[in-house]
C-alpha cells in the first residue's frame, strides 16, 4: 500500500475526520479575531468576510459531522 493510499483512507477514517473537524474549528479562532477587530475599527468590508468565513466554517463542519455519522460512528455524545 503506497503512502498516497495510506493518506486517502485516513482521510476517511473516523480519526482523520476527528483532525478534520478540530482543525476546521481551530479557525473559528481567527475569523473570531477577525471579526473583533473589523468592529473596533468599523470596517464592513472585513465584518462581512469574518461573517462569509465563518458560515463556510459552519458549513464545513456540519459536512464533516454528516461524513461521520455516515461512518457509523456510536460515540455517546454523537447519539
Amino acid at each position: 500500500m503506497s503512502k498516497l493510499s495510506k493518506a486517502k483512507d485516513f482521510k476517511k477514517s473516523k480519526s482523520g475526520l476527528y483532525l478534520s473537524m478540530a482543525t476546521t474549528a481551530f479557525g473559528a479562532v481567527s475569523v473570531a479575531k477577525q471579526a473583533k477587530k473589523a468592529r473596533t475599527e468599523s470596517d464592513t468590508l472585513r465584518l462581512i468576510d469574518a461573517a462569509v468565513s465563518a458560515a463556510a466554517i459552519v458549513t464545513g463542519l456540519a459536512i464533516l459531522y454528516r461524513e461521520l455519522k455516515r461512518l457509523g460512528d456510536d460515540d455517546v455524545l454523537l447519539g
